[in-house]
């Protein structure tokens, strides 16, 4: 199977996936989610596989959904519609779109996400869809679009992090290191970025040891557990309320800051701790 956005590399008992689009900190493109669950299935259909290492080539992880593609250009896309919008249709889209990273989740095999530089709002969302994440210890991770013009669809930051620091992290926005990460056990582990290879590759090498059943029988359990709290009304909630984050007053204020001045000076506006603009005023802008 070929792939436009990431590599697929089996290599015995682990196979790799690699994010492929370096030049944009692998930014998510439209392609990509879907080709992440493909490759995903490609190596639970291995049956020489017994874990799956997910990662980033070149300076990150994963910087987010490509802003430069769905907020810098002009007029509606699919992410963010002309008005008036189409609440379902933006659901359809987005919801496939988290079930291809839950695809990551929902794997028979065992997933690790390795992560460098960031993995920063959809990037996170990925990221925290696998089983295991291991940090870089200055690595940033955070969901920045939690201020304006989103709302993570996969919902897992309730699930791993409790509700008081899920809303520490999503009423605030903020990035926190690798380290803080670790703290405050939203991710496995957090190493210098010297070791994030050997730290990743002797954790799979351990699971790669157990029999594929006893991998698939334990990882069942424990995914049931968070079915059981609601894990799929809780996505479709979050999925809802993300297509109404993009097309709010303040969701088409970002996308005409990003479309007038480029997204990354809408983002250092989003991000930079001012009062952001609220309301709505006349003719519909901000």
């Amino acid at each position: 199977m070929s792939f436009k956005t990431l590599l697929y590399q089996p290599e015995g008992s682990i196979a790799r996936i690699t994010l492929n689009r370096p030049e944009r900190l692998n930014a998510i493109s439209a392609e990509m989610p879907g080709e992440l669950h493909r490759a995903v299935e490609q190596a639970n259909d291995d049956d020489a596989v017994h874990v799956i290492v997910l990662q980033g080539a070149g300076r990150a992880f994963c910087a987010g959904y490509d802003l430069k593609h769905f907020a810098e250009r002009d007029g509606g896309n699919a992410v963010a519609q002309d008005m008036p919008w189409d609440p379902m249709a933006d659901y359809k889209l987005m919801k496939s779109f988290t079930d291809d990273f839950m695809a990551l989740w929902r794997s028979y095999k065992p997933t690790i996400c390795r992560v460098q530089g960031y993995a920063a709002a959809g990037g996170s969302d990925i990221a925290l869809c696998c089983d295991m994440v291991v940090m870089a210890e200055d690595a940033r991770i955070g969901y920045m679009p939690a201020r304006v013009w989103g709302c993570p669809t996969t919902a897992m930051w309730v699930y791993r992090l409790g509700a008081e620091r899920a809303k520490r992290m999503l009423l605030t926005g903020d990035l926190v290191t690798g380290r803080e990460a670790k703290d405050m056990g939203l991710v496995l582990d957090a190493v210098p970025e010297a070791h994030l290879d050997e730290r990743v590759d002797a954790l799979a090498r351990r699971m790669a040891g157990v029999p594929k059943n006893q991998l698939m029988l334990q990882k069942l359990m424990i995914n049931q557990a968070l079915d059981n709290m609601g894990l799929a009304n809780t996505q479709m909630i979050a999925t809802l309320f993300d297509g109404i984050t993009r097309h709010s007053p303040e969701g088409r204020w970002f996308k005409e800051q990003a479309e007038r001045h480029g997204f990354h000076e809408a983002v250092r506006l989003r991000d930079s701790g001012e009062p952001l603009p609220e309301g709505k005023r006349q003719g519909g802008t901000l």
